[in-house]
């Protein structure tokens, strides 16, 4: 067998020989199978900590097609984090503004960022393949640093051996065959995982059953950087629902809802889909304009899950672990989050730095944020494809109120979008003698603010910050990790509101991936070293 040559968007790591293929099985800290984007994401991050990272993928760059498109302000500030977001922002579609439609009347329009003060909007509008080109383009960079990263394209996985302690794997190439050993196997290798096949691991869920229809159109068109989506739109064979996204190089993004019981070949069929967008533009200018057909695809909303995200020193991140509907942005969103938790927790245990066990907190703390995403999205999907004539009786009773009645707002859901997930009440998580605001409360991930000339989040890093506002503190040293000082006098107001409240200090002590581990009225030595003890799991 020989791996198979794909079409690429970027040819981002072209395939080379390497001396391991003439070697015995070699070692390695931690290996990533999939070179998508939370594979890249995870070596980046593991690189720039000083942790070996190698990524085994069966391409060779970018994947055709825009697949995910909404990047969330979330992933942009993980992204900020790493050194990759500005290019991202700097191509994306940014917007803030949704509107919803019921038929041709619209029902109301939504702020996803009405305050001021952040370095990073709601969303961006990115096509998959740039933003994988951007991590890779901060993994080079990185590289240059002296991050102890690498990316093999054209070798695939055919074959996993759980050793219990380490992994074997078998490794497809132009070239033949070879073999590594990984002490740590992060499977990143999509929905469709091979590495949870081999291990014969279950993906259990619910499919819905129904079917969309991506286009993504290449046209000049005036609509405005918003999110439009309509239940029962008012033009030809839309089928229930439809959305209109705009993509950076004038492409648009156009979903149909299907329907169930459907030829997916006559369905694709390229005057088919033409009669389909010919019908939407033509309703909401007067007029057909020029466009080409760039991608097309039909998916069926499915939200499922594993049933445990570590198997020993086999974990599973991404979509390898969970899936989700697309409405909603929370696939890539989310898969970008469990790296974030994953990243420090899997440097500290292999520089001895805490047990083994802390890589279970991984799975507790991101199996909670896969429920909270199926759950959003089955709502999501049941009140967009009623079930029942009494559920479609409802559904537009409430489309009909929210037109005027702010209250029947919050009950329509046309994809309730991705949000930060929080970890309040879980484990690693201590005290909060500060009793401050609600929204940063411990568990809860650092919200941004104004700081000088920039953003708090930019002072953060990668490693536990003791941030102190309008009060002293020091470095914090304890089991081998500092937690190092942050202390801001003269705070702006929109930090002051997010961070005090009305109290007239406080001091937060916050992991790496930036979520809040403890905060107190003042600073206190022993009250931090508790934290931390608590945080890297080791109480």
């Amino acid at each position: 067998m020989v791996a198979t040559r794909y079409k690429t968007a970027f040819q981002l790591y072209p395939y080379a020989r390497v001396p391991a293929q003439d070697a015995a099985p070699m070692r390695h800290p931690v290996v990533i199978v999939g070179g998508g984007p939370i594979g890249l994401a995870l070596a980046l991050d593991l690189g720039q900590k000083g942790t070996p990272a190698l990524v085994l993928d069966d391409h060779d760059g970018a994947g055709l097609g825009s697949k995910a498109i909404c990047f969330s302000k979330r992933t942009l500030d993980i992204a900020n984090r790493l050194g990759a977001s500005q290019p991202m922002v700097d191509k994306g579609v940014v917007w803030n503004v949704g509107k919803v439609f019921h038929a041709d009347r619209k029902v109301f329009e939504f702020n996803l960022q009405p305050e001021a003060g952040h370095r990073n909007p709601a969303f961006i509008n990115l096509q998959q393949p740039y933003f994988e080109k951007f991590l890779v383009d901060a993994i080079k960079n990185a590289q240059t640093a002296g991050a102890p990263i690498e990316i093999r394209g054209r070798n695939c996985v055919t074959a996993m051996e759980d050793q219990g302690s380490y992994s074997t794997l078998t490794v497809e190439t132009p070239d033949g065959p070879y073999q590594i050993e990984a002490d740590y196997l992060i499977a990143c290798d999509g929905a469709r995982s091979p590495l949870r096949d081999m291990m014969g691991l279950s993906f259990d869920g619910r499919v819905f059953e129904d079917n969309f229809l991506i286009a993504d159109v290449r046209m000049k068109a005036d609509f405005p950087t918003e999110r439009w989506f309509w239940f029962e739109p008012p033009f030809k064979d839309a089928g229930q629902s439809a959305l209109l996204h705009k993509q950076p190089d004038d492409i648009w993004r156009i979903d149909f809802q299907l329907g169930w019981d459907i030829d997916r070949d006559k369905e694709l069929d390229p005057a088919r889909i033409r009669a389909r967008v010919n019908a939407m533009l033509s309703s909401r200018t007067g007029s057909v304009p020029e466009y080409e057909l760039e991608w097309t695809s039909i998916y069926t909303f499915q939200c499922r899950r594993m049933a445990k995200f570590r198997h020993g020193s086999v974990i599973f991140a991404g979509d390898s672990a969970h899936q989700v509907s697309p409405f909603g942005a929370r696939g890539a969103n989310s898969g970008v989050q469990d790296i974030d938790n994953l990243a420090w927790k899997l440097d500290l245990v292999i520089k001895g730095l805490a047990d083994d066990t802390l890589l279970d907190s991984y799975a507790t703390e991101r199996e909670h944020g896969a429920d909270e995403n199926i759950l959003n999205s089955s709502r999501a999907t049941d009140f967009m494809t009623p079930k029942s004539q009494v559920s479609k009786i409802f559904r537009n009773a409430v489309l009909d109120l929210a037109n005027s009645h702010s209250f029947a707002r919050p009950l329509v859901n046309s994809g309730r979008l991705s949000v930060p997930c929080n970890y309040v009440g879980f484990s690693l998580f201590g005290a909060d003698t500060l009793s401050g605001p609600e929204g940063t409360r411990p568990g809860t991930v650092c919200p941004d603010a104004p700081l000088n000339d920039g953003f708090l989040l930019d002072h953060l890093g990668g490693g536990f910050t003791l941030l102190a506002l309008e009060c002293t503190a020091q470095d914090v040293s304890h089991h081998g990790i500092m937690a190092k000082s942050l202390v801001i006098d003269n705070a702006s107001d929109a930090l002051k509101s997010r961070y005090l409240g009305d109290k007239l200090q406080g001091v937060y002590l916050i992991r790496p991936d930036q979520h809040i581990v403890a905060r107190w009225a003042s600073f206190d030595e022993n009250a931090v070293q508790t934290a931390l003890t608590i945080a890297i799991g080791k109480d």
